[in-house]
C-alpha cells in the first residue's frame, strides 16, 4: 500500500513511450523491478508486461516463429498458450501429458515432431517442472527452442535452477490468483540479450523506432504490452514475500498428503529428488482401477462446501477454435494456406491421458491457493474426503 501510494502521489503512472527518443524501457519502476527479478531468479534479463498471455506472445515472436510453423504444447493448460501461437500464424500442435506430472509428456512430444517443428512450449502446471531433461535433448536432436510457461512454478526447482530460467525463454504470471500478483502482470525470463531486446520491441510498438535500434531486427510488428510504474511498485514489494509464501505452501499441502495418504484410491502429488513443487494446485487423480464416479464425488465434495475441487482444465484441442479451425473470421487460415500443406489433427483421443483426466479422473484441490488456509481447513477437507469414500454410492 504504502509503495502504491508513493507512485499515485508522484504521478508518474508509467513512463513509457512509444518512441527511442526517451523512456523506450520504461521508468525508474519498470526498471527497478525487472532488476530485482533477474536477479532473484539468477537470470540476466527479465522482462515485464502487462500480462503472462502478453509473455508468451512476445516469447513467441522472440524466437522467430514463423508463419506455418508448428509449435508442440500440451492441452492441460490455460487457453492462452495454443493462441498466443497463433498470434503469430504459426500452429499449435498437440502433445498429451504424463499421467504423474500432468505436465507434457517426452515421448508424445517426439511421435508429433514434423519437418515444420520450431518450438516446444514447456508448462510447468500446478507448481512444478516439466521434465527438461528429456525435453532438452529432443530439442537438441531435432534443433527445437524451449519456451517454458512456469506462470504457476514461481521459485520452484529443476535440478536446483529456478522454473522459467533454464530453457531458451520462459517466464511467470502476476495475475491475480497466482501466488503473488500485481493485479495482472507478467515477468519473461532469458538469458538471451537478443531475444530479450526482441521481446522489448514487441512489448512497446517496436516498428516505431526500428530504424533506430543496432540490433539486427526486421519485420518487428509491435504491441502495447507494457506494465504500469504502480504494478511494477507492487511487484517489487510482492518478490519480497514469495520464499515465504512458497514455504508455507509446502507446509500445508505436505499435511495435506500426510491426512490424505491412506486414502484407497487416490493418486498423491509424488514427490521428486530433481525438482521441488510450489503448489499452484494440490493435484488428487482417481486411480483407473477403482472405477470411480468422478462427477458424484464432485458432487459430494460441493455438498459439503468444498467447492475448489475437480478444477483442472478443459482439454484445449477440443476447443471450438480447434475442432472448426476458424480463428480469422471464417477462413481455416493458418491450417488452410500456403504456409501448411498438411491435415493436422485435433480428434478427440490424439491426447489420452489428458482427455480421460478431464473425463474421468481428476479431481485435484485449487483452495491450496487461498492465503489464509490453515490447518483447521486442511483438516476439514481431510475429514471430509474420508467420509465420501467410504460411500459406496461413489463406484460406477
Amino acid at each position: 500500500i504504502k509503495a502504491g501510494l508513493k507512485i499515485l502521489k508522484s504521478g508518474n503512472l508509467s513512463n513509457f513511450i512509444g518512441g527511442w527518443e526517451k523512456d523506450f524501457y520504461g521508468g525508474k519502476k519498470i526498471i527497478q523491478m525487472e532488476k530485482n527479478y533477474a536477479k532473484a531468479f539468477n537470470v540476466k534479463y527479465a522482462i515485464s508486461v502487462n500480462s503472462w498471455t502478453s509473455g508468451l506472445i512476445c516469447a513467441i515472436g522472440a524466437i522467430g516463429i514463423n508463419p506455418g510453423d508448428e509449435v508442440i504444447l500440451p492441452p492441460w493448460t490455460m487457453s492462452a498458450c495454443a493462441s498466443s501461437i497463433l498470434h503469430w500464424n504459426a500452429i499449435p500442435v498437440f502433445a498429451d501429458i504424463e499421467e504423474d506430472t500432468l505436465c507434457i509428456d517426452p515421448e508424445s512430444i517426439k511421435k508429433n515432431i514434423t519437418k515444420k517443428t520450431k518450438a516446444i512450449m514447456c508448462v510447468d502446471i500446478s507448481g512444478k517442472s516439466s521434465n527438461l531433461n528429456e525435453i532438452k535433448k529432443i530439442a537438441r536432436k531435432y534443433n527445437l527452442k524451449i519456451i517454458s510457461d512456469s506462470a504457476q512454478s514461481p521459485f520452484a526447482t529443476y535440478n536446483g535452477k529456478k522454473c522459467g530460467t533454464l530453457v531458451d525463454i520462459g517466464g511467470i504470471s502476476l495475475n491475480y490468483h497466482k501466488h503473488i500478483h500485481t493485479g495482472e502482470g507478467g515477468v519473461i525470463f532469458t538469458n538471451n540479450k537478443l531475444y530479450s531486446e526482441k521481446c522489448k520491441m514487441i512489448r512497446n510498438h517496436g516498428e516505431a523506432v526500428l530504424k533506430n535500434r543496432k540490433f539486427p531486427l526486421s519485420n518487428m510488428l509491435g504491441n502495447n504490452f507494457r506494465m504500469g510504474e504502480l504494478e511494477a511498485a507492487i511487484a517489487i514489494e510482492q518478490l519480497k514475500k514469495l520464499n515465504n509464501i512458497v514455504k508455507k505452501r509446502e507446509r500445508i499441502a505436505n499435511y495435506l498428503t500426510k491426512g490424505l495418504k491412506n486414502i484407497k484410491g487416490l493418486k498423491l502429488p509424488k514427490i521428486y529428488n530433481d525438482l521441488s513443487n510450489v503448489y499452484y494446485t494440490y493435484p488428487i487423480i482417481l486411480k483407473k482401477e477403482y472405477n470411480f464416479d468422478r462427477k458424484k464425488i464432485l458432487a459430494y465434495f460441493k455438498k459439503y462446501k468444498i467447492s475448489n475441487m475437480g478444477s483442472g482444465y478443459e482439454n484445449l484441442h477440443l476447443l471450438p477454435l480447434f475442432q472448426n479451425k476458424q480463428v480469422y473470421g471464417n477462413s481455416n487460415f493458418p491450417w488452410k494456406s500456403e504456409f501448411n500443406k498438411r491435415n493436422i489433427s485435433y480428434k478427440k483421443g490424439i491426447c489420452p491421458i489428458a482427455e480421460i483426466m478431464n473425463d474421468k479422473l481428476y479431481i485435484g484441490y485449487s483452495g491450496i491457493s487461498h492465503f489464509d488456509l490453515n490447518k483447521s481447513d486442511v483438516d476439514y477437507l481431510v475429514k471430509i474426503t474420508k467420509i465420501i469414500f467410504n460411500k459406496k454410492d461413489i463406484y460406477l
